[in-house]
């Protein structure tokens, strides 16, 4: 069997992709997190929370930063929640929610094709409702963007820019992040899923790069195979 890249495009009026949440306080990532990316796979797929997620954990995965958006916080509160102990009156809870704004992400992921297939049709054809890092936030369409026989460079080199429809540029640089082998990483994020039920993550080691796409990008076409 051969390998496949499958390429994303992740983008909606508001998306959040957290990795140090902790009670009160829901911070987002400046790009989708692999546990994120997988966890959209699995309400593709149908799969529980208590499924064994090995197999799409191992899907080599980079992405690019087409549009960053805007960082931006939800003050919410929460009236009449019990304490902890089950004792003493009822409290006002404030909680702060990061998410990013009008932001566009292509996600691109290698790994074996039959499977990359798979997943690419269950996109298409979710299971369960999609949403980038929180229930309440939807991708907009469309989602996949297609299937390449080529590898990662390929498509992040080639794929045109997401960013604003009909402002096509001569020339754009845009930031990547992907996996890295551990002597070559820039940076570790502990977001490489082993079960999400129970929570376990492991350090993912990850490289910083640019790519500059030059034009005119609306020009730009690669061959994709059908899903």
């Amino acid at each position: 069997m051969s390998d496949a890249t499958l390429v994303l495009r992740l983008a909606g009026p508001m998306q959040s992709w957290g990795v140090k949440s902790r009670f009160d306080r829901r911070d987002t990532g400046t790009e989708p997190s692999k546990s994120g990316v997988v966890g959209l796979i699995c309400s593709a797929l149908g799969r529980p929370r208590t499924a064994d997620v090995s197999d799409l954990s191992s899907l080599e995965m980079a992405v690019r930063v087409d549009r960053p958006g805007v960082l931006l916080a939800d003050y919410q509160t929460t009236e009449g929640v019990p304490s902890a102990s089950g004792t003493g009156g009822r409290r006002t809870v404030q909680s702060h929610r990061w998410f990013l704004a009008d932001a566009a992400f292509l996600v691109a992921l290698r790994g074996q094709d039959q499977m990359v297939g798979e997943i690419a049709a269950a996109l298409e054809r979710p299971r369960w409702m999609l949403a980038l890092g929180r229930k309440s936030f939807p991708p907009t369409p469309p989602l996949v963007i297609g299937l390449l026989e080529e590898d990662i460079d390929t498509a992040l080199w080639e794929t045109p820019w997401l960013g604003t429809a009909g402002r096509p540029q001569e020339e754009v640089t845009l930031r990547v992040v992907r996996d890295s082998r551990p002597d070559q990483a820039h940076a570790w994020r502990s977001d490489h899923p082993v079960s999400f039920e129970p929570r376990r993550f492991l350090r993912r080691p990850i490289r910083i790069e640019w790519v500059t796409l030059r034009g005119p990008l609306t020009e730009r076409r690669l061959t994709w195979s059908s899903i």
